[in-house]
């Protein structure tokens, strides 16, 4: 299979993004993903037991840097269902790692680095358990598992322009936000999937001063409570989209292509956490945005995008879900050009 149509096959919402960056660092930041897509089907896959999922994905950063052959993995997770894309892509490391070698030897070493940092993270995490005590634990799980992949891609993006290098300074203190924000409201939007599966990334000192306990956190009589952790975990997002959306402002406007991969998941992850607030569907079922909410935000924002002032005024909109008119008067006086 192809690496764009295995992209695909995970995740439509990312390959968007990804494809829409210069053919080069689309490249790079494609099989970047697809790699660390490896890394999620050894922490998530149901069928592996938590230790030897730490032991996996040990395993498969010796496999990154070289020391092992892939097939010491692959014949580890032959077992697991192929059907699953994620363990299917799993299964085809081998695959992603030619493609690899194919790229030069400047991203090889940034993507096998932050791959690795984030892989040995998750292992940790697996040995630590499914219990969350504080608020500075969930950051330093989030940290792991997508705070890296900030400054993975800040590093690529300076790879790719030295604009990005002049602006390092700037962009890298963010870089982690940028990915704590997605982080926090994938845990938020996958309340009940991962309660489901053992995990409860809420820290108990968000719940137990209200009475509440792991699993009664989720039960339907106490909705008025658990509606109450749903908002302090959306008030920690929302401190993290900020930020976010100020890395992708701090992005050189000429730079349009790789602000629109930044700004779609981050506005994306905008609108869910705000049909997230005071919405009992979170912890009953989940909660998503609609086909048509990815549609409209890629359309506005790639014609207005360019605009920092208009990506803070659209933030701002998507925080009660009105839709900014796109014949603005920032627009008719612009001579821009795509």
């Amino acid at each position: 299979m192809q690496l764009e149509k295995m992209l695909r096959t995970v995740s439509r919402t990312f390959a968007v993004s990804i494809e829409r960056l210069p053919s080069a660092l689309s490249e790079a930041v494609r099989l970047s993903y697809l790699l660390l897509r490896v890394s999620d089907c050894l922490e998530d896959n149901d069928m592996l037991a938590p230790q030897h999922k730490a032991e996996l994905l040990r395993l498969w950063v010796q496999v990154l840097d070289g020391r092992i052959p892939v097939t010491a993995l692959t014949k580890e997770i032959a077992h697991l269902d192929p059907n699953d894309p994620e363990v299917y892509v799993a299964q085809h490391a081998g695959q992603l790692l030619e493609a690899l070698n194919q790229l030069p030897h400047e991203i090889q070493e940034i993507v096998v680095r932050h791959v690795s940092q984030s892989s040995l993270g998750m292992a940790r995490w697996q040995e630590h358990g499914p219990i969350v005590n504080t608020e500075e634990e969930m950051d330093d799980y989030m940290h792991e598992v997508a705070g890296r992949v900030g400054y993975l891609l800040t590093d690529l993006f300076g790879w790719h322009s030295s604009a990005f290098q002049e602006r390092e300074d700037l962009l890298r203190p963010l870089a982690r936000h940028f990915g704590l924000a997605l982080q926090t409201v994938n845990i938020i939007r996958g309340l009940r999937k991962d309660y489901e599966r053992g995990w409860v990334f809420v820290p108990r000192t968000f719940y137990e001063p209200l009475g509440l306990t792991r699993d009664s956190l989720f039960a339907q009589e106490n909705t008025e409570k658990a509606l109450q952790v749903i908002n302090l975990l959306a008030n920690k997002a929302e401190n993290h989209l900020q930020l976010g959306l100020e890395y992708i402002t701090t992005i050189p406007q000429n730079h349009h292509r790789i602000r629109l991969c930044c700004m779609w998941p981050l506005f994306f992850a905008k609108k869910t956490l705000t049909l997230s607030r005071d919405n009992m569907h979170v912890i009953l079922k989940g909660a998503k945005i609609t086909r048509n909410d990815v549609t409209t935000i890629i359309r506005e924002t790639t014609l207005m995008g360019w605009s920092n002032q208009w990506l803070r005024n659209y933030y701002q909109r998507l925080q009660t879900a009105q839709p900014i008119p796109i014949r603005s008067s920032l627009y008719r006086n612009s001579s821009y050009k795509k």
